[in-house]
């Protein structure tokens, strides 16, 4: 570490003047040490005079005292990539800067993430480290738009390098031919003049063969070795050659071996960027979703202006048929809204005053205000699609294997290139022409560009499919993890149900005088003074039945047992058995009734007046119509599905029989839930858990992987995985699936790319493969792997 450097650490969680006080006695304790903590600014100033503490040391002291050092995260452009080599090079000079945790660094994006701790290393420094490597670097700015127009110039420049390789490679190609039927002459005798083909070659060579040159001398100047060196190497050795060959009077020349290499891999290239332009098409359709301007309400008066200029709290008017700009609350007007284009769901939602609506998402009828609560970076689609470029650009566990390898695979094939070329030229007896051409096949043939896309092309298409089928993952790793599952945990409430009770019956005894109506009116005009969910839902059925309620004197609120109050002059019991015991209330003859609501699952609340039972009522949090088809998928997919619930058993079991569900943990506190799932997890198996409720967080954090239902708390969808952005179960099968379908699309291109090097190179190697034929391999080798990562974006996944 550089002596005398002056860190500023960024520090989460102090609370008072001894948090400080603390942290700066325990770093001051380390030799060479210095510290001043600020409270205010939650940050340390370290200063560190000739010592050998790292900034790990520093950050095991601070966090054994139970704060954490706040880390920063860089989002980098890397221009001048060319295989996977290059990357791994960067990873790994960048991972040695003091401070950095992490660097992912992927190609088919020509972006790198770097993950450092807050205070020790600058962006300038990593782009000015990158940049020492031979690479271009700057900040990523998240414009999909100047991205496109990137990736545009880019297809233009390389068709236009190609256009002018192949009308120069043509004649070179032909006199190749010419060479083997010189009966046949293809082409007027002047142009097989040597001269005549070393004027064809040189623009080929050295102007659009120039970035391979340039990409050589960056990567070399860097200290490693990657596709452009091999391509370089090969084709220069051909050129200069011919070049000392028609110095010497040789009418045999090679000058068509460097041309035609040069040409097809510039072929190579072009129908690559244009593929990979194509792996990140689901961002594009997302950003296509936005509305571009607004009608807000300003001074009393309707004025349309860009979205950019929504602010939070302006009142947005929205007409049939129109994008809602942005995320808001409904103050006034009620409409249908088509959220498919978020969510997957193709059923219309209806939405009235107090609704949220989310930006992007179209209004299909009535005509509405609500006022903006979220704009720009933070509306549900601004936040969508920095999840899913995040896990376009994140690392899945498969791909650092792959990484090794390709770090070492350009250095080890150009080893074998030139024990081929002295192999054949000294042991062998082959001629210097012979031995040439087969110490360049190796080189071309070696390269290792359809390794390093094999993984990161299938994660950006499967992410970009999951997001467009409502199905978030937050990076490759999870991506990749989830195929592993073996065991779901299902949440009850929220998940499998609806989350929202509903009443379900109203039964006045035949005993009472009272009609059912009558006796919903009575409970109705108790519950309207309570707050418990229960109570509303009662309260709701009643007014959209119409029924005026009554005035209710002395409410009053038992915990754990229910409601007392007092109608036209009669006191009125709502609530448990326990409340009718406490006041000498019979219900025995009815017991049979509760007990067989209760074992549909259902929560039944006895009614009585003027100390007389009178009816009971029943309401449930009723099963999503579509959690028994997504439990029977997930059984079929060979899953084991398991429920959780806090409810008592008897209820438990009756939701879990009505979806198909035979193991059931109920009767578990909300703080038990994360140990169940240890458990579970210690028996060796492969967890998923899926929640919706701030109290299902930590069982979604300590499971392998944790999905949280879109419609449910922040917090939960914040401590997942992958979040499903549909209330519907069916999510849950489906990115199962598409996690399989990756790895095997993944294993496929790994397959194809190890497969193509192991058999090409001592092909190449024992003079059996012609130069131009492995430049036209290796193009169409990267090609071959990109478009069948594309084909994920063709399956069906409900």
């Amino acid at each position: 570490m550089e002596n005398n450097k002056q860190l500023f650490l960024g520090i989460e969680g102090m609370t008072c003047a001894s948090c400080s006080a603390r942290i700066e006695k325990v770093l001051n304790r380390l030799d060479g040490v210095e510290a001043s903590v600020n409270l205010a600014m939650e940050k340390a100033t370290v200063i560190l005079t000739n010592s050998n503490v790292t900034i790990q040391d520093i950050e095991d002291k601070i966090e054994k005292l139970g704060f954490t050092v706040k880390q920063q995260k860089f989002e980098l452009d890397i221009m001048g990539m060319t295989c996977a080599s290059c990357s791994a090079r960067i990873e790994k000079v960048v991972g040695k800067l003091r401070g950095v945790k992490s660097v992912h660094v992927n190609l088919a994006l020509e972006r790198a993430t770097i993950t450092s701790v807050e205070g020790t290393v600058t962006e300038e420094e990593i782009i000015k480290r990158i940049e020492n490597l031979g690479f271009k670097a700057k900040h990523h700015q998240n414009e999909q738009e100047s991205s496109r127009k990137k990736k545009g110039t880019e297809i233009i420049r390389q068709k236009r390098m190609f256009t002018i390789a192949l009308l120069f490679s043509i004649p070179l190609f032909v006199t190749m031919i010419d060479h083997f039927y010189p009966e046949r002459m293809l082409l007027p005798h002047w142009l097989m003049n040597g001269y005549v083909q070393w004027a064809l070659a040189t623009p080929v060579q050295f102007y659009a063969g120039f970035q391979f040159y340039r990409g050589a001398y960056k990567s070399l100047k860097g200290g490693s070795a990657n596709m452009d060196v091999l391509v370089a190497m090969g084709t220069s050795a051909a050129y200069f050659y011919s070049v000392w060959l028609i110095m010497q009077g040789e009418t045999y020349l090679f000058f068509e071996t460097s041309a035609v290499i040069i040409t097809l891999i510039l072929l190579g290239k072009l129908l690559e960027a244009r593929a990979k332009g194509s792996t990140s098409e689901a961002i594009k359709k997302l950003l296509g979703l936005q509305a571009k301007r607004a009608v807000v309400v300003r001074n009393g008066a309707e004025q349309e202006i860009t979205i950019e200029d929504v602010v939070i709290n302006d009142i947005v008017v929205v007409r049939p048929g129109e994008k809602i700009p942005v995320d808001g609350v409904i103050t006034e007007g009620y409409s249908t809204i088509d959220e498919s284009m978020l969510t997957g769901e193709s059923i219309p939602v209806d939405k009235k005053v107090d609704d949220e609506v989310i930006g992007a998402t179209i209004n299909k009828h009535g005509s509405f205000m609500f006022r903006a609560t979220k704009v720009g970076k933070e509306t549900t689609l601004a936040q969508i699609v920095k999840v899913v470029e995040e896990a376009q650009g994140s690392k899945a566990p498969i791909q650092r294997l792959v990484d090794v390898i390709s770090g070492y695979f350009v250095p080890v094939a150009v080893l074998i290139a030139f024990l081929s070329f002295i192999t054949w030229y000294f042991f062998l007896g082959a001629s210097f022409q012979d031995a040439l051409i087969n110490f360049t096949a190796v080189l071309v043939i070696a390269c290792p560009c359809a390794l390093g896309l094999a993984t990161p092309t299938s994660i950006m298409v499967g992410t970009g499919k999951g997001a467009e089928n409502g199905i978030l993952y937050k990076g490759g790793e999870h991506l990749e993890r989830a195929h592993k599952a073996d065991t779901i945990v299902l949440d009850k409430t929220g998940t499998i149900t609806k989350g929202e009770p509903e009443l379900t019956n109203v039964s006045a005894f035949s005993s009472s005088s009272f009609t059912e109506d009558e006796l919903l009116k009575i409970v109705a005009s108790v519950e309207k003074n309570s707050e418990h969910p229960l109570g509303q839902a009662i309260v709701t059925h009643a007014k959209n039945k119409g029924i005026a309620l009554e005035v209710a004197s002395q409410f009053e609120a038992i915990p754990g047992r229910g409601l007392k109050a007092i109608i036209n002059q009669k006191p009125v019991f709502v609530g448990t058995r326990r409340l009718l015991s406490e006041n000498n209330i019979s219900f025995s003859e009815h017991e049979k009734t509760m007990l067989q609501l209760e074992a549909e699952g259902k929560t039944a609340i006895l009614i009585a007046v003027d100390y007389t039972s009178v009816g009971i009522i029943a309401l449930a949090d009723q099963v999503k119509d579509t959690s028994k088809e997504a439990v029977e998928r997930l059984q079929k997919m060979g899953l084991s599905v398991i429920m959780m619930t806090g409810d008592n058993e008897r209820t438990a079991n009756a939701i879990a029989k009505q979806v198909g569900i035979h193991d059931v943990f109920s009767e578990v506190l909300p703080e038990d839930k994360a140990n169940k799932v240890k458990e579970l997890k210690e028996l060796g198996k492969k967890v998923i858990m899926v929640g919706d409720g701030i109290n299902d967080a930590p069982a979604l954090a300590v499971a392998d992987i944790g999905m949280a239902i879109g419609t449910g708390s922040d917090v939960a969808i914040e401590a997942a995985d992958i979040t499903l952005m549909r209330g519907d179960l069916r999510s849950i099968p489906e990115a199962i699936l598409l996690s399989r379908l990756t790895m095997r699309n993944i294993k496929q291109n790994l397959f194809w790319a190890f497969i193509y090097n192991s058999i090409g190179l001592p092909i190449a190697a024992a003079g059996l493969l012609a130069p131009w034929i492995a430049g036209a391999a290796m193009a169409f080798s990267s090609v071959s792997v990109v478009s069948n990562s594309l084909r994920l974006k063709r399956v069906k996944l409900k």
